[in-house]
């Protein structure tokens, strides 16, 4: 029996530990006064960063960590974009998501590469895309989610050891004047770090249940 406070203690301390490392969502006061003017949002190649460790680093070119952290990026906006279109059905959200081929061709037809992405304004990017608003991705990881990628270097995904994290902060800002209206950050680790898809699958499983753009309900 005297033990039981200390059990209760540690029982205590796990959950407080687990609620802090549990998914962080912002969404501005004043969304409601956008939602309703925004009809399609486009889906931009994600932002990775690869950060290898320095054993790593020496069998990797600058290159090669370049073409990794693309395909990765290509993959992520790929895998959300058909999430958030299959949510979309059972959920009703109230606008479109723009095809990713057909936000990629504009991209490519006003010569934006994929590194040129982070030097752009969210409302330049929307004015470019014809949308009302745009969802970025930023993702810091350990190793390449991306069996393509990793496989157009000639390495293995399983080499790059199991204590990998990925931390992910998926934003939406407005196209007037590129005001943030949500951001949900999520760390992955363990077994769910596999891969791109299982990886999008655990972020999204959570973030589309808090995506902002669901119908008021009466």
């Amino acid at each position: 029996m005297r033990i039981l406070p200390f059990r209760l203690a540690v029982v205590a301390l796990l959950a407080s530990l687990l609620t802090a490392c549990g998914p962080s969502i912002y969404l501005a006061q004043d969304f409601r006064s956008y939602a309703p003017k925004h009809k399609t949002i486009a889906i931009l190649p994600a932002a990775v960063a690869i950060q290898l460790r320095p054993n790593q680093a020496k069998q990797t070119t600058p290159d090669q960590l370049l073409a990794m952290e693309k395909q990765s990026g290509m993959d992520f906006q790929e895998k959300i974009y058909s999430w958030l279109l299959r949510r979309k059905t059972q959920r009703g959200y109230t606008v479109e998501f723009q095809d990713v081929l057909q936000t990629n061709s504009r991209l490519r037809e006003n010569n934006l590469s994929y590194a040129d992405l982070r030097t752009r304004s969210a409302p330049e990017l929307a004015k470019i895309l014809g949308v009302d608003a745009v969802l970025t991705t930023n993702v810091r990881t350990s190793k390449p989610m991306s069996d393509g990628a990793a496989v157009a270097v000639g390495l293995l995904v399983g080499a790059w050891g199991a204590t990998n994290q990925a931390n992910i902060t998926v934003n939406i800002h407005e196209a007037d004047a590129g005001k943030l209206l949500w951001k949900y950050d999520y760390m992955a680790q363990g077994s769910t770090f596999s891969s791109t898809e299982t990886v999008v699958d655990a972020l999204m499983r959570n973030a589309s249940k808090k995506f902002p753009y669901t119908p008021l309900k009466s």
